[in-house]
């Protein structure tokens, strides 16, 4: 799957009459089982977010597809199959704050799915949503208070149960802890697991944090500049991470034992503008093991071991 935008010119490029995109996505694949979660890492402008909002139909994809249970989700279904798969495909995002309407109540936010659906009499809908707030931790009187009158942990809840009431399969996950306190992150992400388990739902989990990762994720995928540079179960992930970009990664994550040295990858330079790609390995200009071939040929995401894929030519079995 891929996903270009139009960047803006310059005067220059509009003398010129060139015209520039920024590739947000650049050949992402893959596969998210039932009942697992993925967890979709990387730096702030790799495309993470842009692949969510794919997935979630909030963008159409320049070239690809995404199919879910079978079904392209962007071509060949009708409008009533696309309404059918928003049911099944839900988002909590990362300000849980902005994502809630100031001017209505609580019970009419999480309603608000059902009556798009047009799904139940008010009497069930507000029972429904009454159920979900039980379910997600939250105490009945909420259904009447407005989203300013709680707490940024209270207002998360009340985003999930909102992604919770229409039974979804998959919800798309966004740094949904990233904006809360450290002593609610834990909370919410044992009551993700909990109702993950109670509602049998597939997440797509994207976070910033690596050991939020490594405790929410069966798998992770590691994107790097709109494409993914390795992919592989959690476990083997951080005990055995391949490419170099994962490593610094890895490395970045504080260690809670001061008396513990750990040997650090280095990194050099920032990280390239996705307007003006380096040729080869996108990696390849802060890459501490770059090579000749790196800067020339790019690199494909190959399985170096049993469901472990990793774009870097340290492990190219056909150089």
């Amino acid at each position: 799957m891929t996903k270009q935008f139009p960047a803006a010119r310059s005067i220059s490029d509009f003398l010129a009459g060139k015209r520039r995109t920024v590739r947000a996505v650049d050949g992402v694949s893959f596969t998210i089982r039932r009942g697992d979660t993925l967890g979709l890492v990387g730096e702030s402008g790799c495309g993470k977010t842009t692949t969510a909002k794919i997935i979630l139909g909030m963008y159409r994809p320049t070239s690809g597809s995404v199919r879910f249970e079978g079904h392209d989700l962007h071509k060949g279904t009708s409008r009533a199959d696309r309404r059918t798969v928003r049911r099944d495909i839900q988002a909590v995002f990362q300000d849980p704050a902005a994502s809630l309407d100031p001017r209505m109540k609580i019970g009419q936010i999480i309603e608000e799915p059902l009556v798009i659906h047009d799904q139940g009499t008010p009497a069930n809908r507000r029972e429904t949503a009454l159920g979900i707030l039980q379910a997600v931790g939250l105490k009945r009187e909420t259904y009447s208070r407005y989203a300013h009158e709680l707490s940024g942990g209270q207002q998360q809840r009340v985003a999930i149960a909102r992604a919770l009431i229409l039974k979804p399969k998959l919800i798309v996950l966004d740094e949904p802890v990233s904006a809360l306190d450290m002593s609610v992150r834990a909370q919410v992400l044992n009551l993700l697991q909990d109702i993950q388990a109670s509602f049998d739902l597939t997440y797509l989990f994207i976070a910033h944090d690596l050991s939020v990762v490594r405790y929410m994720c069966h798998n992770i995928a590691v994107m790097y500049l709109g494409r993914i540079v390795e992919i592989c179960e959690t476990q083997e992930l951080f005990e055995n991470p391949l490419h170099p970009y994962t490593k610094a990664l890895l490395d970045a994550v504080p260690i809670p034992d001061p008396t513990k040295i750990r040997e650090r990858v280095p990194l050099s330079g920032s990280i390239p503008s996705p307007m003006n790609l380096p040729t080869g390995c996108r990696f390849h200009t802060r890459c501490p093991f770059v090579m000749d071939v790196c800067s020339k040929v790019d690199p494909v995401l190959q399985e170096v071991s049993k469901g472990h894929f990793v774009a870097c030519h340290l492990y190219d079995t056909k150089r």
